[in-house]
C-alpha cells in the first residue's frame, strides 16, 4: 500500500503550480477584504476578524489557513492567528507595503488574459486587443478606472520603495543638471535631489503623469526651485539637455519603442554625458520567477519584454552608447552605467 508521504516531490509541486491561480486569489481577497489591516499585534480568531471585515467567520478561516500554508498569516495552536512578515507586507501602513501591487497583478482583466498566453506565445504579440477591442492602457482609462487607480497607485508604491535604493547607488559626482526620463511622479529624481543639495534636476513624461508629480517637485515643494518639469513623450523627441540620464522600468516596451528613445537621449545628451539604464532582468536569479512572471504579462498586455542583461546592452550599444558596468540595485533591479560618446 502506498504511503501519502510516497508522493514524489516533483508531482506534488506540479500540482501546487497548476492551481496557482487559487493562492493568488487568496492573496488579493485578503487585500481586498483589508485582513491585514484588520489583525494587530496580538492572536485573533477567525471570529473576531470576520467580525471587522464583514466576512462569513467559517470562510475567512478557510481563506486564512490557505495563506498560511504560504506562510502569508500563521495559525497558532490554539486556532487563532498571527502576522508573518509577509502579511504584514499586505497592510496599508506597512513602510514597504505590497498591497497595491498585489491587487495590480490580479485585476480583473488578468483572469482573462492569463489563459490565452499560449496563444500570445504562439504569435508573440499581446491578446488585449482581440479580448478588449482596444489597447491596454486606453481600456484602463476608458473602460476600467478602478483598475488604472490601482496601477497608479502600484506604480507611485513600487516607484517610491526604489527611488532610495537608485539615490544610494549613484555618484552623481561631476553631475550639475540630472534628467529623469519617463520618471513618472519624479520619486527617484526626488530622492536624488534631497540627497545631492548642489544638483538641479528634470523630468519627463506624459503630461498627465507629471501634472500628478511629487509634491516636492511642484510649484511650491521644497525642490522645485531646483526642477524643471517638461511634459513630452520620450519616444517622440526629449528636448532636455543633462549631465547624466536616468532612465527607469520603461523600456520594455516593442523593440522599436526602445530604439527611438534611446536615440532620442544619445541625440539630445551633451558628448559625455552619463546615461544610466534602471530595469529588471529575467536572468537575475534573486527575482528570476518574480521577473520571468512580469515578463509573461507584459507579453499579454502590451507585447513587451523585460531584458536580460545581454538583450539591454545590445540596444544600449546599437543607440550608440558607451556602457561600462552593470550593478545590482536590489534585490529587482540593475543599473546599466554608459556615456555618450565625444
Amino acid at each position: 500500500m502506498t504511503s501519502v508521504t510516497s508522493t514524489p516531490q516533483p508531482a506534488m509541486r506540479l500540482r501546487e503550480l497548476a492551481f496557482a491561480a487559487a493562492c493568488a486569489a487568496a492573496v488579493r481577497a485578503a487585500a481586498r477584504l483589508g485582513v491585514a489591516d484588520a489583525l494587530g499585534d496580538a492572536p485573533v480568531s477567525a471570529d473576531e476578524l470576520a467580525a471587522e471585515v464583514q466576512a462569513d467567520p467559517r470562510s475567512l478561516r478557510r481563506l486564512l489557513r490557505a495563506l498560511a500554508s504560504h506562510e502569508i498569516f500563521a495559525e497558532t495552536e490554539d486556532g487563532r492567528f498571527v502576522h508573518t512578515p509577509m502579511s504584514r507586507q499586505l497592510r496599508e501602513d506597512a513602510p514597504n507595503s505590497l498591497r497595491y501591487i498585489a491587487l495590480w497583478c490580479t485585476e480583473p482583466w488578468t483572469w482573462d488574459a492569463w489563459p490565452r498566453l499560449d496563444e500570445a506565445v504562439r504569435t508573440g504579440r499581446s491578446v488585449f486587443q482581440d479580448l478588449y477591442g482596444k489597447g491596454f492602457f486606453e481600456y484602463l482609462h476608458e473602460d476600467a478606472p478602478e483598475s488604472a487607480q490601482i496601477f497608479n497607485r502600484a506604480m507611485t508604491t513600487s516607484s517610491r520603495q526604489s527611488a532610495e535604493d537608485v539615490a544610494a547607488l549613484l555618484d552623481l559626482k561631476g553631475v550639475s543638471v540630472v534628467a529623469d526620463i519617463g520618471g513618472g511622479q519624479g520619486h527617484v529624481l526626488a530622492s536624488l535631489l534631497e540627497k545631492h543639495q548642489d544638483v538641479e534636476g528634470m523630468l519627463l513624461d506624459l503630461p498627465a503623469v507629471v501634472a500628478k508629480a511629487d509634491p516636492r517637485l511642484r510649484e511650491g515643494g521644497e525642490l522645485a526651485h531646483r526642477v524643471r518639469i517638461v511634459p513630452g513623450d520620450c519616444r517622440s523627441g526629449i528636448p532636455v539637455k543633462a549631465d547624466m540620464y536616468i532612465i527607469k522600468n520603461i523600456l520594455e516596451w516593442d523593440d522599436e519603442s526602445t530604439r527611438r528613445t534611446l536615440g532620442n537621449v544619445v541625440a539630445a545628451a551633451p558628448p559625455g554625458a552619463r546615461v544610466v539604464v534602471i530595469e529588471n532582468l529575467v536572468d537575475d536569479s534573486p527575482s528570476m520567477r518574480f521577473t520571468s512572471a512580469m515578463d509573461l504579462l507584459l507579453l499579454l498586455n502590451v507585447g513587451g519584454a523585460k531584458h536580460t542583461k545581454d538583450s539591454m546592452m545590445t540596444r544600449m550599444k546599437e543607440a550608440g552608447l558607451t556602457v561600462g558596468g552593470v550593478r545590482p540595485v536590489n534585490a529587482y533591479l540593475h543599473a546599466f552605467e554608459s556615456t555618450v560618446p565625444g
